[in-house]
C-alpha cells in the first residue's frame, strides 16, 4: 500500500463515502463519470471499485456499478462511514484478508479497535496475538503476559484490556491493571494468555479512550500555554496538532494563544522541537528552557562513528 499523507487520507475516505453512499440510494454509477466529479484520474475510480470495495458485493452492468438488490438501502451512516474509513486505510491491520475486514465490521470486534492515526507498524507474525487480545476485550476476560522492557521482561496477570488503539501507527493496548488504567506497545506483549475469569466494565474508562487525543492515560493532567507564530498558525487551526489542544486566542498579528492539558510533557515537545522557531512554550515557566538546554546537550556532542 502507497504511503498516505493526512490530507491524502482525508481526501480519499471522503470520496470512498460519496461513493458509498450514492450506492446505498440505489445509483448505477459510471467510473468515468465519478473520476470527473472527484477530479481523479479513471484508474483511481476503478481501483476504489474494484480493489478498496472488493468485499462489497457490487455488479457491474453495462459498464456501470451497483449493489446488489439484497443489500441495497441497508447500509446505514454509520456503515458508510466505517466502510470507507477501513477501505482506505486498510494498511493499519496487521492482517489484510477479506475476512478480517468482516469481522471488523462486526459490532463486537469494532469496539475493540480504537485507531488514531493514519500510518502503521508491520506486526507480521503476531496476527494471532492480535486476534486473542480482541476476544479477551469483546468477550471481557482478564490476560496475562509479559511484558519486553529494555531493563528485562516483566509479568503481568489478571490484567483488564478495554482497547487496542493505533496512535500514530503504533498498536498500543489499553488496560487496567489493579485498578490503574495503563497502555501498552502491542509489539512488546508476549506469551499472551486469556483467563476463564471476567470482568465487569468500567464506564469511565470508555469515555477517557474516546476523549483523549494521544496514549498517556491515568495521572493528574498539567497545562501546557504555547505562543503560535502567524506563520504556521493555519496548520493548528486546520487540525490539532497537539493532543488535547484548545485554542486559547487568536492574536493581532495571526498568531494563536493555544493550550493543553498532557499526562506527560512528550506529548508535547516533540511538536515544539519539530515547529522551532514558529512556536514557544509559555507556561509552565522554565519549560522552554529546560527544551532549550535538552537540545543544546543533543548538538553539542561528538558525533559517533
Amino acid at each position: 500500500m502507497p504511503h498516505l499523507t493526512a490530507a491524502h487520507h482525508d481526501t480519499l475516505v471522503y470520496r470512498l463515502a460519496l461513493i458509498l453512499g450514492k450506492l446505498n440510494q440505489g445509483e448505477k454509477l459510471d467510473p468515468q463519470t465519478l473520476a470527473d466529479e472527484f477530479n481523479v484520474n479513471l484508474r483511481t475510480i476503478q481501483r476504489d471499485l474494484n480493489q478498496r470495495f472488493a468485499y462489497l458485493p457490487l455488479e457491474k452492468t453495462d459498464g456501470l456499478y451497483h449493489l446488489h438488490p439484497t443489500v441495497l438501502g441497508k447500509l446505514s451512516t454509520l456503515d458508510v462511514e466505517r466502510f470507507a474509513s477501513l477501505a482506505g486505510v486498510r494498511g493499519l491491520f496487521p492482517s489484510l484478508s477479506d475476512d478480517f475486514l468482516r469481522d471488523i465490521f462486526d459490532a463486537g470486534i469494532q469496539t475493540a479497535l480504537l485507531v488514531k492515526g493514519h500510518h502503521y507498524e508491520n506486526l507480521g507474525g503476531k496476527e494471532a496475538s492480535f486476534r486473542q487480545l480482541e476476544q479477551a476485550i469483546v468477550t471481557r476476560r482478564h490476560i496475562a503476559f509479559e511484558y519486553l522492557k529494555n531493563e528485562g521482561s516483566k509479568t503481568y496477570a489478571q490484567i483488564e484490556p478495554y482497547k487496542l488503539m493505533n496512535h500514530k501507527g503504533i498498536w498500543y493496548l489499553a488496560a487496567k491493571d489493579g485498578g490503574q488504567l495503563k497502555t501498552f506497545s502491542f509489539a512488546k506483549i508476549d506469551r499472551l494468555a486469556l483467563s476463564d475469569t471476567t470482568f465487569a466494565p468500567d464506564l469511565s474508562v470508555e469515555k477517557t479512550l474516546i476523549e483523549e487525543d494521544g496514549i498517556w492515560l491515568g495521572g493528574d493532567k498539567k497545562e501546557i500555554v504555547l505562543k503560535i507564530a502567524s506563520e504556521v498558525a493555519s496548520y493548528f487551526k486546520r487540525r490539532k496538532l497537539i493532543a488535547n489542544q484548545v485554542i486559547e486566542k487568536e492574536l493581532e498579528d495571526g498568531g494563536l494563544i493555544v493550550s493543553a492539558k498532557v499526562g506527560h510533557p512528550n506529548q508535547v515537545l516533540p511538536i515544539v522541537r519539530y515547529w522551532i522557531p514558529h512556536i514557544r512554550i509559555i507556561s509552565p515557566e522554565g519549560l522552554q528552557a529546560e527544551m532549550e538546554r535538552g537540545m543544546q546537550g543533543y548538538f553539542c556532542q561528538p558525533p559517533r562513528i
